[in-house]
């Protein structure tokens, strides 16, 4: 049986004009900023005029270690959104945007897929509202005014060798991680190595997505450390004077964008931070916001439940004030069998000893979870070579740990297939049964914070860090930073920091390679094994098959 691909049912759509979508939860057409008739812009005097109502239920869908196979967590959070009004509840969906990067490179968009889908597909994943131009802007003016502050004599002293504000663009190019700038003579300032990231990596992109308004968005911009003196006291963006007009290129980007899915729900498409390099969760305003607008908000944390939901908890949740009711754990047959050895190639032969044997990655993301005081719930998201007695091990299993594994349809029937899933998740979120609490005090010292995530969360034995590494994160403790939560940048393919070790991996270490302060997101980042903050294109990039056809259609993007 053939089925249709995701862009073919997306451009079959029946979308509704965007003030019909904003009306549902509220939404007046005054407090909208409409980009085109399928998206808009909430405005600031909205988010102001809901902040005394009562908070909904907030749902966190995420999911085990991704695989080739293939997890389809943004598809479930779509289809659960679906599947929650289709039960007559008033729910909607938060997400991440999409970088550029990716799209071109390897991993493809980030609408869901099938029938639940966020729509407008192709603008959600190419320059969508410009969003991500005005990070990129953003955090590029601050670097022009680092150099020109250099060139210009120099006032704070700064140690050309100590800059740490790197330039960030947003594409994979491994050929700008590391660079020399300012060549060219006396005219050019004074040459210095530096590199870029990626604009998903930027401390720009965490403090939109932490911030919770444009007056605290200004006050975290001015918190970036963007170097040191030679005596290696920090030198702040508020010192170079910078912030002030970073706010304002960041002014319309701070307003979380509004769409609907395939069933004309309302969802927030806002923000976009990468989930192995930085806290990879959608905005505190976009969230909050929901939260005030809707009695359940469906939102997800990148990769699997190892940095994503570890982030959501420990940073995003500790940050905003906010803690979810119930989280749903997706997971797939076919990625089941992956983790229990089994070659893509042969995923589609039934093989119940390879599902047993590849749950114990699930096994370990739901005593994880759990370790966080929220109840779980596993969806299954339903591929069409899954037998009945690989999903019912995947049941058993789940049930062997004292949670729920439901199998969702989503993707073939949207809402209709998600509908249990909806009744399963809505009977958890009102259990009561919550309690949730970060896994770590906030003065707990910043290595033991990192000891306990290697360790309660990975199951490392020991974190492997020489005494430079040490010795910085004790002199940002003594400099007032020993509070932040410490933000773990690893591979998302493992447990371990090994991405070929599938499963549930014991007895590994987690080598330490850098760490980072991002003072004005609020977190300490930490680089563990050959993890890379600006990634490459693949060998045959998805660029290579991306054009426009004949009836100037995008063809290739998905």
């Amino acid at each position: 049986m053939s089925y249709k691909s995701d862009i073919e049912i997306a451009r079959e759509a029946n979308k509704k004009p965007i003030q019909e979508i904003g009306a549902k939860i509220g939404i007046s057409n005054d407090d909208l900023l409409p980009y085109g008739h399928d998206k808009a812009k909430v405005s600031q005097s909205f988010i102001n005029s809901v902040q005394d109502r009562e908070d909904g239920k907030l749902i966190l869908v995420t999911a085990i270690n991704p695989t080739p196979a293939g997890e389809g967590k943004t598809t479930t959070t779509v289809g659960l959104g679906d599947g929650l009004n289709r039960i007559g509840k008033n729910a909607m969906i938060c997400i991440r945007e999409a970088s550029l990067g990716p799209n071109f490179g390897m991993k493809g968009g980030a609408a869901g897929g099938g029938y639940a889908q966020v729509v407008p597909m192709e603008e959600m994943n190419l320059h969508f509202t410009g969003d991500f131009h005005a990070i990129t802007s953003a955090h590029s003016l601050l670097s022009a005014m680092i150099d020109n502050h250099i060139y210009w004599g120099n006032e704070q002293e700064i140690d050309i060798r100590r800059v740490a504000w790197r330039r960030v663009v947003d594409m994979n190019d491994r050929a700008l991680r590391q660079i020399t700038a300012s060549l060219g003579g006396v005219s050019n300032g004074f040459p210095r190595e530096t590199g870029f990231d990626i604009t998903v990596a930027s401390e720009v992109m965490a403090i939109l997505c932490l911030a919770t308004d444009l007056k605290d968005l200004e006050k975290r911009l001015g918190d970036i450390i963007v170097a040191y003196r030679r005596d290696k006291t920090p030198v702040y963006c508020r010192d170079i004077k910078a912030e002030g007009a970073m706010t304002v290129l960041l002014k319309d980007a701070m307003q979380p964008n509004l769409v609907q899915t395939l069933e004309n729900n309302p969802a927030f498409v806002h923000g976009g931070p990468f989930a192995n390099i930085a806290h990879g969760c959608n905005s505190v305003i976009a969230t909050k916001t929901a939260l005030k607008v809707a009695d359940y908000v469906v939102t997800e944390a990148g990769f699997g439940a190892d940095l994503g939901a570890e982030k959501f908890m420990n940073i995003k949740c500790r940050k905003a004030g906010i803690a979810p009711s119930a989280v749903v754990l997706v997971a797939t047959v076919r990625a089941m069998k992956m983790n229990g050895g089994v070659a893509k190639a042969d995923l589609g032969a039934e093989n119940v000893d390879a599902v047993n044997a590849g749950c114990a990655n699930l096994g370990r993301h739901i005593e994880n979870v759990k370790s966080f005081g929220v109840p779980v719930v596993v969806a299954i998201n339903h591929f069409v070579t899954d037998t009945d007695a690989e999903v019912q091990a995947v049941k058993d299993y789940c049930a062997s740990h004292g949670v729920e594994a439901v199998l969702s349809r989503h993707w073939e029937l949207g809402s209709e297939g998600s509908a249990e899933l909806a009744e399963k998740v809505v009977a958890l979120a009102d259990s009561g049964t919550a309690n949730f609490s970060p896994i770590y005090p906030d003065d707990m010292p910043l290595f033991e914070k990192i000891e306990t995530i290697a360790k309660r969360i990975y199951r490392a034995d020991e974190v492997l860090a020489d005494n430079k590494i040490r010795n910085q994160l004790r002199e940002w403790e003594d400099a007032g930073y020993g509070h932040l939560p410490v933000c773990m940048a690893k591979t998302q393919y493992s447990f371990s920091t090994d991405p070929s070790l599938r499963g549930a991996p014991v007895g590994h270490s987690v080598p330490v390679r850098e760490v980072r302060l991002s003072a004005g997101a609020g977190f300490i980042v930490v680089v563990c094994g050959e993890i890379m903050t600006m990634p490459g294109l693949p060998r045959t990039p998805a660029a290579e098959s991306i054009r426009l056809n004949a009836e100037g259609q995008i063809e290739g993007l998905f």
